[in-house]
């Protein structure tokens, strides 16, 4: 009865809905571009904003089809810009937000209009006379030009910006450029709602987000983390960890930072293939804990494992050194060190619970074996479906030219310093063990062979 009772009720919702409200579908992907640019008293903000993600817009309309009658239709724009795009952006000039945005222009512009590809092209767009009334623009298909202005205490300030558009569509992407004052660019590029983003960050502003970043991206990482959950299985002492800990995050930095110098390849496959072999990684750490291994020589294992990890960190840097400003270096240091203190945190709160489940819930060499067993399991999963992904490219021989030439300089040059560090590495370790000794039941029963 109830069952019956919600979908008459229903229908009927359905059938007084306005048709207005049917029609106005939330887009899917909604493109947004954004010049901000601090000229005299006044920072400047251009936009361009798809008519379709302004769903509550009412533009005054002629004919069946819906073609905008331009001479009237100002107010609506004006309300548009108001309330459904500059509502929600705050502007801030160092820890101050700007006051409200006074509206300098508004026009709707052609889907075939390219006037924002730069900044004085965009601005004298928006201030041009409106479109003539015989023009035939569908509603949803045009931009919405808007020129905002903020008051402001000095061009030489800091700005900051929060767009709050990720509403407009499901998914919406904002590209926004910020006009330096030698006239240079600084683009940034953000899905959804990124935050606060610094258009021109301080060095410890820089540092911050960057620390705060690598720290998410370990902690949110599923596949790092099984990684080092298949170290931290075998080797529940800190002091066991420590030689391969330190192999990982010295095998990751060199990765890390020779991506961001550029030494990788620029191939559309790549990353594929390195997702491909960070769950590989995780597969053969779990079947090696099964079969059982000397653990001195796990670090060497791990060192090389954590160049492939390396890389996989860098694909999330590369996006985000937009946001570094001109502290490219610092920025990277600090996302490295950021990785660092996630897998601090990781180690410190899972060596703990891992001797617990094995000092009162599992036996030595069974846990051991049934842990791996289930990461492996988990990971050979993902390995099937990121080989399948991976199968998808068309992975072709490369052109023998001075391109190819160039990054196997550069690749040779990468492995010659991961061979320089492993070496002397080895050094280190082999005095380490020789002064270390690995308790009984621990690191596969104190190292040794199964």
């Amino acid at each position: 009865m109830f069952r019956a009772v919600s979908v008459v009720m229903i229908l009927l919702f359905a059938a007084i809905l306005p048709k207005s409200v049917v029609a106005d579908e939330i887009p899917l992907r909604v493109a947004v571009q954004a010049f901000v640019k601090a000229e005299n008293d006044r920072l400047n903000l251009l936009m361009r904003v798809p008519m379709d993600a302004m769903v509550e817009a009412q533009f005054p309309l002629r004919g069946e089809v819906g073609f905008v009658i331009f001479s009237e239709a100002r107010g609506a724009m004006e309300s548009a810009a108001n309330n459904e795009i500059l509502q929600a952006i705050q502007l801030f000039e160092g820890d101050r937000m700007l006051q409200a945005a006074n509206l300098e222009a508004v026009r709707i512009a052609l889907p075939s209009d390219r006037s924002f590809v730069n900044y004085e092209s965009a601005l004298a767009n928006v201030h041009s006379a409106p479109l003539p009334d015989a023009t035939d623009l569908y509603y949803r298909q045009g931009f919405l030009d808007i020129h905002a202005s903020y008051p402001i205490e000095s061009v030489d300030s800091r700005f900051s910006v929060d767009a709050r558009l990720a509403g407009l569509g499901i998914e919406t992407t904002t590209v926004l450029r910020y006009i330096l004052d030698d006239g240079a660019e600084r683009t940034f590029s953000f899905i959804g709602n990124p935050g606060l983003v610094y258009m021109d960050p301080r060095w410890y502003q820089a540092v911050f987000n960057f620390i705060v970043l690598g720290f998410d991206h370990i902690l949110e990482g599923t596949d790092h983390l099984l990684f080092l959950f298949c170290l931290l299985i075998p080797l529940r002492r800190i002091s066991a960890l420590i030689p391969v800990i330190t192999s990982f995050t010295v095998a990751h930095s060199i990765t890390l930072i020779a991506s961001a110098l550029g030494w990788v390849p620029t191939n559309i496959w790549f990353p594929a293939l390195i997702e491909t072999l960070i769950a590989l990684s995780i597969v053969y750490m779990a079947c090696e804990n099964i079969i059982g291994v000397k653990q001195q020589h796990r670090w060497i294992v791990t060192f090389c494992f954590g160049l492939v990890h390396g890389f996989g960190f860098s694909f999330l840097l590369t996006e985000s050194m937009q946001f570094a400003g001109s502290h490219l270096v610092m920025s990277l240091l600090a996302f490295n060190v950021g990785v660092e203190l996630g897998q601090i945190l990781v180690v410190v709160l899972a060596v703990p619970v891992v001797h617990l489940l094995f000092k009162y819930a599992l036996p030595e060499k069974t846990g051991v074996i049934l842990l791996s067993a289930i990461l492996g399991h988990w990971a050979w999963h993902w390995m099937q479906e990121r080989w399948m992904n991976l199968s998808a490219y068309d992975i072709s021989v490369p052109a023998f030219g001075a391109q190819f030439f160039a990054g196997l300089m550069q690749w040779a040059a990468l492995l010659c310093l991961s061979a320089g560090i492993l070496w002397l590495m080895n050094g280190v370790f082999s005095r380490y063990f020789s002064t270390q000794e690995l308790a009984p039941g621990n690191a596969n029963a104190g190292a040794e062979e199964r």
